[in-house]
């Protein structure tokens, strides 16, 4: 099992920002993290990270547990792949894109010594696969947005994750920038030699059929999990947003509108 919380609770301040979660995730299988702002993702993926540790609950993460010999949160970030909105500024924003995608191989901000044959082959089939080659020589805050999270993308390939985090990759791009980089994670998640994904988003719509199972949050805890055909109904996604919700599929992917 790649992920298994039992139990968790983080509590600040004498407030539960997360109550009761548990939540496993096996290899190969694609999640989808959602809920509304304040709802307690962040918290989550933080304690995921090894950013922070919960006030009371198990926590066991790519073969390691908490408090047991062998646990390291550097271990634990090693294999994990992490893409988030605050990446962007902590880029070396002189780098070019092919510099910023090999940095991943050294789990750095930027590269310092020179890379091996090896490395920079295996940088250019990511580019490759992330369709980024046309760019690699654009200094990193030259690029659009959907350009730069492309190029943080095929740096967090790089360590070859275990499991990789996109956390609103598609935030501030426009359809068809959101499409195109949408159609490359499916890539991803379709190679049987990639890594798990969670994909943590504020719009449904953006759900592709290869995430198959969902985390509902709200007012953190678990609201409901499973797979996505049966959780993401009219009934559960009323109650998430305290209004009439229907819910369709176009595509396998959820659509969803006020009543």
């Amino acid at each position: 099992m790649l992920l298994d919380l039992k139990n968790i609770n983080w509590i600040r301040e004498g407030k539960y920002i997360l109550k009761d979660i548990s939540w496993e995730i096996n290899d190969g299988e694609h999640w989808v993290l959602y809920g509304l702002n304040g709802a307690g993702k962040s918290t989550i993926l933080d304690i995921i990270n090894a950013y922070t540790a919960p006030s009371s609950g198990e926590f066991e993460i790519l073969d390691m547990k908490q408090g047991k010999p062998g646990y390291s949160a550097d271990g634990i970030r090693k294999q994990i792949g992490y893409v988030s909105q605050s990446l962007f500024k902590k880029m070396r924003q002189e780098d070019n894109a092919f510099t910023t995608v090999i940095s991943g191989a050294f789990a750095s901000i930027g590269v310092y010594e020179d890379p091996s044959e090896q490395i920079k082959e295996k940088a250019k089939a990511i580019c490759e696969t992330l369709g980024i080659t046309h760019y690699i020589n654009r200094r990193f805050e030259t690029l659009s947005q959907g350009e730069q999270t492309r190029v943080l993308i095929g740096r967090a390939l790089m360590s070859e994750p275990r499991l990789l985090i996109l956390d609103e990759p598609t935030n501030g791009l426009d359809f068809v920038a959101r499409e195109d980089l949408l159609e490359r994670i499916g890539n991803i998640g379709q190679d049987k030699n990639g890594p798990t994904m969670i994909y943590v988003t504020h719009h449904l719509e953006e759900v592709l059929p290869v995430f198959k199972k969902i985390l509902l949050l709200k007012d953190g805890e678990v609201f409901e999990s499973g797979n996505i055909q049966s959780v993401v109904n009219d009934k559960n996604m009323s109650e998430l947003f305290n209004i009439n919700v229907d819910v369709t599929f176009k595509n396998d992917r959820p659509i969803l509108s006020k009543k």
